[in-house]
């Protein structure tokens, strides 16, 4: 018998595709369009929610027969406002640049909805282990998204990856070292721009309903 059952794997990998937070049910955009101009921003800002959220519905779902219901709300926010701020520390201790990088944005991780609506929809009618992975599951939905929008954006608006030149550099010395820059590609400077993080995710709904036109909302 394996780990996860049918039902268990469900709980991760929908989020993944049909159920996505961000494709379907529209949330957590301000993050899409703050901190995606480059890839490496995108990839610490998905695996900071993955611990925020899988740790936060944990806790959640131990204290769920405990907390009052007037101050659900209050409690959800000292948990994840918790482990935002041990995220925000362990940034600052071993990537001080890139916590100034991401600067509020990290704080902002406190009122993303998809936390708090998963903490409401699921946590706190469900034991640890499945609320464990449904946060998992919903902030990987969200980090894919996040880190597709953040490498386009960065390939095409700076033409690197990671910083790194990939697709040549535009004052190289010779052709091979221009490399596409030889041939008239310019940078799109429109991509580092954060209206461009609402047109890419606007590209990945579109092409994930072409796909699967069950996804299309009924007007």
């Amino acid at each position: 018998m394996g780990l996860l059952s049918k039902k268990d794997s469900k709980l991760i990998l929908d989020p993944l595709t049909d159920d996505n937070p961000i494709t379907m049910q529209v949330l957590g955009i301000c993050s899409a369009l703050a901190i995606t101009a480059q890839l490496k921003p995108s990839i610490v800002m998905a695996i900071s929610v993955i611990f925020v959220l899988g740790i936060g519905n944990v806790v959640i779902s131990l204290m769920r027969n405990i907390i009052p219901s007037k101050i659900r709300i209050i409690v959800q926010l000292i948990v994840v406002a918790t482990l935002v701020i041990i995220v925000d520390q362990v940034l600052k201790a071993f990537a001080y640049s890139l916590s100034k990088e991401l600067s509020v944005f990290i704080g902002l991780i406190i009122t993303n909805c998809i936390i708090m609506g998963r903490f409401e929809a699921f946590a706190l009618g469900n034991g640890p282990w499945k609320s464990f992975l449904d946060g998992v599951g919903n902030a990987l939905g969200y980090g894919v998204i996040l880190i597709i929008v953040g490498f386009f954006r960065e390939l095409l608006g700076s033409g690197t990856l990671f910083g790194f030149q990939v697709l040549g550099d535009p004052l190289g010395a010779t052709a091979s070292a221009r490399g596409l820059y030889e041939f008239g590609y310019e940078n799109n400077g429109f991509m580092v721009l954060p209206p461009m993080a609402l047109i890419v995710v606007g590209i990945i709904i579109w092409v994930q309903r072409s796909r699967n036109k069950e996804l299309i909302e009924e007007n």
